[in-house]
């Protein structure tokens, strides 16, 4: 695999990951904080940023709580 082929490749993985990491900044910038667990938005922002993708799958999954975004 030549250099030029291993980027084409890693293209996709890296906006799959940027698309997930914005589609979970936004969710958690426009939900009410009654509706995000612990009711500390700054901590999830952080789990989002610093574990890449793992961050923004766990907040989606766990860090929110019933109801609508506000």
């Amino acid at each position: 695999m030549t250099n030029t082929t291993l980027i084409l490749a890693l293209v996709p993985l890296v906006l799959i990951n940027l698309g997930l990491d914005v589609f979970a900044l936004v969710d958690l910038a426009r939900r009410d904080k009654r509706y995000v667990q612990g009711q500390n938005k700054w901590i999830w922002a952080i789990v989002i940023l610093l574990f890449s993708t793992i961050g923004p799958l766990i907040y989606l999954a766990a860090g929110r709580t019933q109801g609508s975004e506000e």
